[in-house]
């Protein structure tokens, strides 16, 4: 696997005509982000990926600084997983001067996560868009857990006629069913135990709205409460439309998705669960 950190050796390592799957990471790499790589190789003849923990989206109180580096160990993961090459530019290499464009998206971005994270899709979507452009993938692929990132960069490559598929890949679980996160390091081995609750909830929704019931409030309400009420600091839980991430509408039978986010300890947690339009997955 190449390892570059500089714009042009990447442009330069990057042959004409390949055709390339690209899957930015943030790095403190897990079985979610090999998933990617692998998922990577079935659309394309050559898998690049970047790591670059990128400032435009962590807000003031975020945990910029303390996320987890560990570059090393991300190479030995990528290289074993096939990747071809490695973008993973110093910040001043990708901002070597303040950022004065952005990207910015539209209502979406100031509700669900956003409405927490005040000018993180913002950042995202800038970030992206300048590795995009970078990089020139005809594939990019990012993971469903973050479900609303998902669709903002879908929508904000359809806008802005870029000429590249975007490809959500699969949660991926451990076993009892907790999301594979970076920041799942942050909970105590207690906490560890408890974390599972999130998806469980996030099931049992999806269940009530197969058997028909229809009053999301009080289903989100209730599946708020009962996380708060296990230490939880629950910042929502939301029955949306996957189209847009809007509430459902009355009387319409849509594919919808149930979000969540909730504090356990020192980690913010976020999960997703897709319900199909006839009650299925």
């Amino acid at each position: 696997m190449q390892i570059h950190s500089s714009i042009p050796e990447l442009r330069t390592a990057l042959p004409a005509g390949d055709r390339i799957a690209f899957v930015p990471t943030m790095g403190n790499l897990h079985a979610g982000h090999i998933a990617l790589m692998t998922q990577a190789r079935q659309h394309a003849t050559r898998v690049v990926a970047s790591i670059f923990v990128n400032r435009l989206q962590f807000g003031p109180n975020d945990d910029f600084d303390r996320y987890p580096r560990t570059l090393q160990a991300d190479c030995e993961k990528l290289a074993a997983a096939g990747v071809d090459l490695l973008f993973a530019p110093s910040e001043c290499e990708l901002y070597p001067e303040p950022q004065q464009y952005h990207v910015d998206p539209p209502e979406i971005q100031h509700q669900l996560d956003g409405a927490f994270r005040p000018g993180h899709f913002r950042g995202v979507a800038t970030v992206v868009l300048k590795l995009f452009n970078i990089v020139q993938p005809q594939v990019a692929l990012f993971g469903k857990k973050d479900y609303q990132q998902l669709m903002v960069l879908r929508n904000m490559t359809r806008q802005m006629a870029l000429p590249i598929e975007i490809v959500g890949g699969e949660t991926v679980r451990a076993e009892d069913g907790l999301a594979l996160s970076s920041r799942n390091a942050y909970l105590s081995p207690a906490e560890r135990a408890e974390a599972p609750r999130l998806h469980r909830l996030l099931t049992e929704i999806r269940t009530a709205v197969r058997a028909g019931e229809r009053n999301f409030v009080e289903i989100e309400n209730a599946a708020a409460s009962e996380l708060d009420r296990h230490g939880w600091k629950t910042d929502y839980v939301a029955v949306r439309r996957q189209s847009d991430l809007q509430p459902p509408e009355s009387g319409q039978d849509e594919p919808l998705v149930v979000l969540a986010a909730s504090r356990l300890g020192k980690a913010r947690l976020i999960d997703n669960v897709e319900i199909d339009a006839s009650g299925g997955h």
